[in-house]
This record gives structure tokens, sequence and C-alpha cells, in this order.
């Protein structure tokens, strides 16, 4: 089972791979930088270095990288659109030298100026990008999301329409986040619920394009559209849920990565061995 959490980058880049490797996990995310700020200043060469080999050590992989939250490839707003393309480029540059094989990308919000007009536009900046990148190694997530205000991506058409229009389809994939997919509509805590949804992704999308599950338990109700993570099995989709997705033949081999509440430092080894007592 590839399991990992999303791990803090504080101190050293590298710092993350420790934290890694102590909570026993065999994949991981993290951001490569304060997802919070636009880039202030690159990683170090020895930095770089130093990730590079205790990565190699610690036979972490795959290695998934989530953008910072400002960015937005659906923004009507010029500077906005125009700035994050260029930082998610710069983004993909950097995380190619760390080693890592994935970056997850939320689909962004279209700021009130309709779903289609979002979704033009974001497909147009992900051309952009994959054509400045077009050599790299690392392939590019997209995230379903909650739903909640004018965010893209709740529904697998949207993912669909934006596939449709990729012209580097090799290089794209997507990431189911169970707590988002649950809130905004999907019901996960049924064996109907899961079956349905993977036939939707599979009709849609091609369940040959699912890369990364996030394992997250939802705080909220069904169809809420409240993006409000929970512990696994203290929430709406419950641990038979859990049970049920992590066991299921079409994503036992997916890697599952957890971006449970840390308010605490236990929190993760309580939701990582919680996940592996429900394997089969």
């Amino acid at each position: 089972m590839l399991l990992g959490v999303q791990v803090s980058i504080s101190g050293r880049i590298y710092e993350a791979i420790d934290r890694a490797v102590d909570l026993g996990c065999n994949t991981m995310q993290m951001f490569s930088r304060n997802p919070q700020e636009w880039r202030r200043s690159k990683l170090s060469s020895e930095d770089i270095e130093e990730f590079k080999k205790r990565k190699e050590r610690s036979k972490i992989s795959p290695l998934f990288v989530h953008i910072p939250y400002l960015i937005n490839l659906a923004s009507p707003y010029k500077r906005l659109y125009q700035g994050s393309i260029k930082a998610y480029i710069q983004d993909i540059k950097e995380i190619e030298l760390l080693g890592a094989d994935y970056i997850i990308t939320h689909m962004g919000s279209h700021k009130k100026s309709g779903e289609e007009k979002g979704l033009e536009r974001i497909t147009k900046a992900l051309n952009i990008i994959a054509d400045r990148t077009k050599n790299s190694r690392v392939d590019i997530l997209l995230e379903n999301t909650a739903g909640s205000g004018s965010w893209l991506g709740y529904k697998f058409e949207h993912q669909r329409e934006i596939l449709k229009g990729i012209e580097d389809k090799e290089r794209f994939g997507v990431c189911l986040d169970t707590c988002h997919a649950y809130v905004s509509g999907y019901d996960l805590s049924t064996e109907e619920g899961l079956r349905g949804i993977l036939e939707e992704i599979d009709s849609l999308v091609g369940l040959s394009r699912l890369k990364l599950i996030h394992l997250n338990d939802a705080k909220d109700k069904l169809d809420s559209r409240k993006d409000r993570h929970e512990h696994i099995g203290k929430g709406k989709i419950g641990l038979e849920g859990f049970k049920r997705i992590i066991n299921h033949p079409k994503l036992k081999n997916i890697p599952f990565i957890l971006e449970t509440p840390k308010k605490r430092e236990e929190d993760d080894i309580m939701n990582l061995n919680l996940v592996k007592s429900l394997v089969n």
C-alpha cells in the first residue's frame, strides 16, 4: 500500500523527507514554498541536492507537490491570471529539480464570470504551462473541489471539458479528494455511492488517469459544499466507507495521501495507523 501525508516544509525543505520517514510513509505530498504567498526566492542548489539525497535514501515515491493557494488559473482578472501562469511554470521547473513526480492543482475560481468562461481560461493556461515545460517529467493532476462559491472542479464534467482541450494529454491526470467528493454530492459512505463515482470518473476521464487519492473524512453533510476535512472515521464518510475505498480492487494500488487535521503531533500517526488497520 502506498500511503503518506501532507508533510510540513518548515525549516529546510529537505527536513520534509525526514518527517515523512519518521511517520513511516512510503509516499508523500508537500508544498515547495509558502502556499499563502507569491514566490520570494528560489531554493538554493545546496538545499535541492540535500533534498534529492534524502529522498533517494528514503525510497519515498512518488513525490507529490501541491500548488500554492494563491494561484488561480481560471481567474478573469488579467494580472492574477498571468501571474498564476508564470508562478506555475516556475514551480514545475523547481520541483522537477527536487525529483517530484506530480504537481496537484485545484481548478480555480471563475469569480462569477461563469463556469464556461472559467473552464476556457484554465484550459488555455494549462496548455501554455505544458508547452513551456514540455520537456519536464512532472505530470499535472487536476483535483476535484468541494464546489463552494465559484470554484470549478466539483463535478467530473469539468475535468472532462479541460482534458478535451488539452493538447499534451499524456501529462495530465486527476486526483480524487474524498472529502471534496462527499460534500459536493458523491456519497462515499455507501457502496452504491463509491461505485457511482468510479463509474463516472471512468466514463468521463478514464480511471487510468486517476493517479492519487486524497484520503480525508468530511466534517459536513453530503452536498454541503463545505471544505472541512475530518480525521478518518470521525466524519460523515465513516470507517466502513474508508474500508471500502482503500480495499477496492480498482483503487488499492493508487497512492493515498492524508490531509487530515493536525492539532497534535500524534494526529498523523493516529490516522495512518487507522488506515493501515482497515486494509484487508
